[in-house]
């Protein structure tokens, strides 16, 4: 009988006898903890050592490549559940829409801001504190009451989200494609704060036409075909003219410009080990001029 003593057991499992070593630390592994190596077997931690060193993939603007437009998904039946959620209780509209600064009734309905209105009036919007509105009214679209565009607006906005949603996330990967997805909303609110503080507004527009700038950059950026993103950059810039009549164009157009700095910043950043650091200061250069003219903007109207 084979003594005690020279009986080898798992580093792992000190009661299981063993005889097999790991390929790469040399350390007896039982069969629970042997996992398949190109010659031998490898032990649990010797393989996620590995993992870790292996280089992640990258897209060519530094973001991780990612088999499935999960974000997209994910934006689409955010914008869909807050439109169910307009049909069952329409009074969201009104408390979540972008507003920079309105009236409310002592009969609780809603009204355009005047300078001398009745006491027993009281401010809602930016004004009244309320900050959240700026990203909110971004997943709001016109209800139902609105007639034929109403359903036409959530309609139009999530095909053209998918559209091109999908081929920007697979360009910049999650991180970076959430960021200018909320950055072009934010940028959106922003300039309907400055120029039409009194008006409320709502839709996901600001956001797609942020992703429509990144389109156009990227596919700039890789050397792509440019004769089918020019025919589409049309429509959106026909579209900007036209939401003049029918939306918030200047929504529209700030997300336009906040979606276009951002891809910039991704497009143009040296490859090299700056490059996240430089993508991500712009992102917050950018997010902190858009709260400064923010905070500016409310105290002008406030005063």
């Amino acid at each position: 009988m084979e003594s005690e003593s020279t009986v080898t057991t798992c580093y792992r499992h000190p009661k299981v006898e063993s005889h097999v070593r790991c390929t790469r630390c040399d350390r007896y592994i039982c069969p629970d903890c042997m996992r398949e190596a190109a010659v031998g077997h490898q032990c649990v931690e010797c393989v996620k050592e590995g993992a870790r060193s292996v280089r992640q993939a990258r897209t060519a603007f530094g973001g991780r490549i990612t088999t499935a437009p999960l974000v997209t998904y994910v934006l689409i039946g955010l914008n869909v559940l807050a439109y169910l959620g307009e049909l069952v209780r329409p009074s969201i509209v009104d408390k979540f829409e972008m507003l920079g600064r309105g009236l409310v009734g002592p009969d609780g309905g809603h009204y355009m801001w005047a300078a001398n209105h009745p006491s027993d009036y009281h401010a809602e919007g930016l004004v009244a504190g309320e900050w959240y509105r700026l990203l909110t009214g971004a997943f709001l679209h016109l209800p139902v009451a609105e007639g034929t565009f109403g359903i036409m607006h959530i309609v139009m906005n999530m095909v053209s989200l998918w559209n091109i949603g999908r081929v920007v996330e697979s360009q910049l990967g999650r991180i970076r494609y959430i960021t200018l997805y909320l950055l072009s909303a934010l940028g959106g609110s922003v300039l309907v704060l400055l120029i039409a503080p009194d008006t409320p507004t709502l839709g996901a527009s600001g956001a797609i036409f942020g992703l429509g700038a990144a389109y156009y950059v990227l596919a700039r950026r890789l050397g792509a075909d440019m004769s089918q993103v020019n025919r589409f950059m049309s429509g959106l810039l026909l579209w900007l003219v036209l939401s003049a009549f029918v939306t918030s164009w200047q929504g529209h157009l700030g997300g336009l410009l906040a979606g276009g700095v951002v891809t910039l910043s991704y497009a143009y950043a040296p490859r090299d080990g700056r490059r996240s650091l430089i993508q991500a200061g712009a992102c917050v250069a950018l997010l902190a001029l858009l709260v400064i003219l923010t905070v500016a903007k409310v105290t002008q109207l406030t005063a």
